[in-house]
């Protein structure tokens, strides 16, 4: 059993500026008491975009040019802080397919991965020209071609980087780790079976 393989994700961008975006900021941790991962898009970046009565700021994520947006462009070393899955979950959630940043904290990285979000690094000068082209126009389509390791939008083109392992269970539809257990459940079975002590 295998996920869908992921070649590429096309969707509308958004422009989510800063560095060292960390995974508190992504979904603070107040946000953390559920007991399922359902409803965490919600509380997406929510100090970030929300006052502290709850009132929307002036921010891209609550820009109604951007609200059908799926792919997020971002900074440097996004995802950075502590390892909740959290983050990249309510990322997931809100609608959001795609990442693009100048760097990824590892353990986010994977993360996301295995949920299929897919994380590329490009360039800051090629990011600032996708943000501006996205700016000018929030319609554009942007597709991350995973496959050919570019981000296409408009008529130009981006080159982007993506760990080999990744990108190569990305393309496989082998990045849900929850895939390869239930696969092996009858591996599983036949060595408890096998087990002295579980004949008792």
């Amino acid at each position: 059993m295998a996920s869908n393989p992921i070649q590429q994700v096309t969707g509308k961008g958004v422009f989510v500026p800063g560095d060292d975006i960390d995974t508190d900021r992504i979904i603070p941790a107040r946000f953390m008491k559920c007991i399922t991962f359902d409803g965490l898009g919600e509380y997406l970046f929510y100090d970030v975009r929300k006052t502290e009565s709850g009132e929307d700021k002036v921010h891209n994520l609550n820009d109604p040019r951007f609200s059908n947006a799926s792919i997020i462009v971002s900074g440097n070393n996004f995802g950075c802080g502590s390892s909740r899955e959290h983050a990249p979950q309510s990322i997931l959630r809100a609608g959001y397919n795609a990442v693009i940043a100048g760097s990824f904290a590892e353990i986010f990285f994977g993360n996301s991965t295995n949920l299929g979000v897919v994380c590329v690094i490009a360039s800051d000068a090629d990011r600032e020209t996708l943000a501006a082209a996205i700016e000018a126009n929030p319609e554009l389509e942007v597709t991350v071609d995973v496959e050919n390791l570019k981000v296409v939008f408009g008529d130009q083109s981006i080159l982007c980087e993506i760990k080999a392992g990744a990108r190569e269970s990305l393309l496989n539809g082998t990045y849900d780790p929850l895939d390869e257990l239930l696969e092996g459940a009858a591996d599983v079975t036949k060595v408890t079976e096998a087990l002295a002590y579980m004949q008792a």
